[in-house]
């Protein structure tokens, strides 16, 4: 039914990818290593999907045997996504098989920063605490305070004094960064808000979350095994089918100064994890697809380049991929299985959503 976009954040995007998308919200993975927790419950593990993937076996300015190349650089298309990968990519921004391509180059006698250039993917991610120098600042100013009171370094302060103290150092911070006094109260304070205000960390990819109409789900939940995968190969092939529209479509980057130039990319890389319940337990597939903001492009000189993902085409075609996924399920479904969709309005004065005909409104609801 639909498609929706959410951002992924450097660090805690692999955690969130880790904890509510690889495994689906369970809090039953203990320290086993996804593909054991995925053996024990029965459940596929995420693969790697995308265009991208092939620029992976590029090795750069430095000579790789072939031979090395596929069994070293290379991530084939369809081919688990381990724990290590999704670290190395979406926490750190280095090539998914990052530890890998370390231990090859240090055995032959690469060594240091060299040695970690190799497992670059252009830049590497930069992951900010989440405090600014000037709460830093303010938190040292405090513990002066209680300290020459003769109190505990992390005792409560009054709120006035607290404010004295902190109006106090923005004007000397103030006066540090611009070289003039602050010309009123209120440009003290926009500087006050921009400075207690959280640095962002580097986007380290988009969720994108395939889920299909009711109908689907619970066909899928409720018929013989042999067609319930018909269904859910279904799914798959139009997921797949967003994926390459958005490739065309999307998969852009920018260079140049302020990034004024957009230019093409070889392709999304992407890890996606098939989910077959919701968070009640109730049936409800969908796909989770890990895009990475990592993206490759190829200068006229035949050099590849590592830059990051532009994301605003990804935002501005999110309805139109999600279109895309509802009308190739369609497709897929009845050429697979001959269904036929009919439009159904499940709530008053909303947009009627397109179901199998024939499937039971009480069953959908049910699930619902």
């Amino acid at each position: 039914m639909t498609m929706t976009t959410h951002k992924l954040t450097a660090g805690d995007g692999y955690q969130y990818l880790i904890r509510q998308v690889a495994v689906a919200d369970s809090s039953e993975r203990g320290r086993a290593s996804l593909i054991d927790y995925y053996s024990a419950k029965g459940e596929s593990p995420g693969r790697w999907i995308g265009s991208g993937l092939a620029s992976l076996s590029c090795a750069g300015a430095r000579w790789v045997p072939d031979r090395d190349l596929a069994e070293v650089w290379s991530v084939a298309e369809g081919s688990s996504v381990s724990e290590a990968q999704m670290k190395a990519l979406f926490g750190e921004g280095l090539h998914p098989n990052a530890d890998a391509i370390a231990q090859y180059v240090t055995s032959r006698g690469v060594h240091g920063i060299a040695a970690a250039e190799a497992t670059k993917l252009g830049r590497k991610f930069h992951i900010r605490d989440g405090e600014t120098t000037f709460q830093r600042a303010l938190a040292v100013a405090y513990r002066e305070q209680n300290e020459q009171a003769g109190r505990a370094w992390n005792a409560p302060i009054d709120a006035s004094v607290r404010a004295e103290i902190r109006t106090a150092l923005a004007r000397r911070k103030f006066v540090d960064q611009f070289g003039r006094a602050p010309a009123d109260e209120c440009e003290l304070s926009r500087f006050i808000a921009r400075e207690t205000r959280a640095r962002t960390t580097a986007v380290a990819g988009y969720d994108l979350t395939f889920s299909p109409v009711k109908s689907v789900s619970a066909l899928w939940a409720i018929a013989p095994l042999e067609v319930a995968t018909v269904v859910e190969a279904c799914h798959d092939a139009a997921v797949a089918d967003a994926l390459a529209w958005l490739e065309t479509h999307a998969a852009f980057t920018r260079t140049g100064t302020n990034g004024v130039a957009q230019v093409d990319t070889t392709g999304l890389i992407a890890a996606a994890f098939t989910h077959r319940d919701s968070r009640a337990g109730d049936p409800d597939l969908h796909t989770h697809v890990a895009v990475s903001n990592k993206v490759a492009t190829v200068a006229d000189d035949g050099v590849v380049r590592w830059l990051a993902l532009d994301g605003q085409p990804l935002h501005w075609f999110t309805v139109a991929a999600s279109e895309l996924y509802n009308t190739r399920l369609e497709a897929h479904l009845g050429h697979g299985l001959g269904l036929a969709f009919a439009e159904v309005a499940h709530q008053r004065g909303k947009r009627a959503v397109r179901e199998i005909v024939g499937m039971s409104a009480q069953l959908m609801a049910a699930w619902s």
